[in-house]
């Protein structure tokens, strides 16, 4: 083994702008910048991080000549963008309770058929959400409409669009967002674009 460093942990406080020294915090093999994130706790999580290491290109003698025509060791450098994702997922969930912001959500679109005969028209809809990169599912179990929507709520589906005889007829949908409010029925590529325009603006909310 290497030499033993004493660590030096740093997080950055973007509010106060300076960095917090954080002796002894369990890295053993050398300095260490951690960017701590907060979740809806007010805990402090590992996130990001930037550490030097000098024990692994000393046990895998890992050198380079220098100007002097000599060998010296290595430093290596260790990065992850986001930290364990494990914990970045679980403070994300945590954070949002689950309820993702739009751009997030694994779900986007709910489209709901109020019966079968719908199901022609739902499955064309989903086709052209997903032609624009759009998260869609069309739920065509032989449940009630409230049930569905019910369903789509538990899971925090952003949008819920409700397809049936009249917006069939006109070419359009009902939409309910997933706090219960209910919009207005508009045409199908008037919905589209609010989408688009919320994932692209990374809204928490349409």
């Amino acid at each position: 083994m290497g030499r033993i460093y004493r660590d030096v942990t740093a997080s950055f406080d973007s509010s106060q702008d300076s960095l917090d020294v954080d002796p002894g915090g369990g890295v053993f093999y050398g300095p260490k910048i951690d960017i701590k994130l907060e979740d809806a706790l007010g805990r402090g999580w590992q996130g990001p991080t930037i550490q030097i290491d000098f024990n692994l290109p000393q046990r895998f003698d890992v050198t380079y000549v220098g100007e002097d025509s000599h060998e010296h060791q290595v430093a290596m450098v260790h990065r992850t963008v986001l930290g364990s994702m494990e914990r970045l997922l679980a403070c994300l969930i945590e954070h949002h309770a689950g309820a993702f912001p739009v751009w997030l959500a694994p779900v986007q679109v709910m489209v709901i058929p109020v019966a079968d005969r719908h199901l022609d028209y739902t499955r064309k809809l989903e086709t052209k959400l997903r032609s624009e990169s759009v998260r869609v599912k069309v739920d065509a179990r032989s449940e009630s409409v409230n049930f569905k929507i019910r369903q789509a709520q538990l899971e925090k589906v952003p949008y819920m669009a409700l397809v049936g005889d009249k917006e069939v007829a006109a070419s359009t949908i009902s939409v309910r967002l997933r706090n219960g409010e209910q919009l207005t029925a508009q045409p199908f590529d008037s919905f589209k674009e609010m989408v688009k325009t919320a994932i692209a603006n990374k809204a928490k909310d349409g």
